[in-house]
């Protein structure tokens, strides 16, 4: 079985693949200051308790946008699984030309994204994924991955206004009943729902007009929030909570295959 890691800013997303089945998936609090026992203690005994021995894990893929960590994970999934991490960076094969300045630039979440969506579907695609930061990325008819845009995510927002004014509490990102709010929090709420709602909406039309002579623009979205909003988006078609974990395996296969066919 495979084992594939999403570090996140805010969460670390585990997936335990079964072949190209998602048999399970967790998530543990990013925390850069936890040890490499800490994170593999925690590792193992969530997958024990789904009755995963340690010789049926045959290798595991990670990706990272939270550097501190990354080696630590690296180190506690040898010492308490004894495989080999395939680590998703510079130089790894993709399948997909990076159409962009600096290639080095762009978050290992987004090609990996970018990956399982022309995956799954070969078409010109935005694809939209609510983290810690909200980004928008977009794929060419062709597979190419183009770049993109980088919003705060709705996390970040909403401390800003709970952390800087006030008289503002702390809310809940849910669809208020209302657009026009009666009082504080459903006026924060109506604020940041259809806030992002705009935002994601916005952003995506305008990027679809910047394709060139592409078919018609698939949008996905990803995330634990891309199902909330996804309900009210106009343009969001489709989602996929694990879209990030499934990629993972994508590149691993890809990976794992060239070092043993040297192709």
């Amino acid at each position: 079985m495979l084992l594939t890691v999403d570090v996140g800013n805010t969460n670390v997303t585990l997936g335990l693949y079964e072949g190209e089945r998602l048999a399970h998936h967790f998530r543990l609090q990013t925390d850069p200051r936890r040890t490499v026992d800490e994170y593999g203690v925690l590792m193992k005994a969530l997958l024990t308790n789904v009755g995963l021995s340690q010789a049926r894990l045959t290798g595991a893929c990670l990706c990272s946008v939270v550097p501190t960590i990354t080696g630590t994970l690296e180190e506690a999934l040898q010492a308490y699984f004894k495989v080999s991490t395939v680590t998703v960076g510079p130089g790894m094969k993709t399948g997909l030309p990076i159409l962009c300045e600096n290639p080095r630039e762009v978050g290992a979440d987004r090609i990996v994204n970018a990956v399982a969506g022309w995956e799954r579907f070969h078409t010109a695609m935005v694809i939209v994924d609510f983290g810690t930061a909200t980004t928008m990325d977009a794929v060419s008819a062709k597979g190419e991955y183009l770049g993109g845009a980088i919003c705060p995510g709705v996390g970040i927002s909403m401390d800003a206004l709970f952390k800087n004014a006030a008289k503002l509490p702390r809310v809940d990102f849910q669809k208020p009943a209302k657009v026009i709010g009666r009082n504080t929090v459903s006026s924060m709420q109506s604020g940041l729902f259809w806030g992002y709602v705009g935002l994601v909406d916005g952003i995506v039309e305008r990027m679809v007009k910047e394709f060139d002579a592409a078919p018609k623009v698939k949008v996905i979205a990803t995330g634990g929030l891309a199902r909330l909003v996804s309900g009210e988006s106009r343009t969001i078609e489709s989602v996929d909570e694990f879209l990030t974990l499934e990629g993972l395996r994508l590149l691993y296969e890809r990976n794992t295959r060239a070092a043993q066919t040297g192709v």
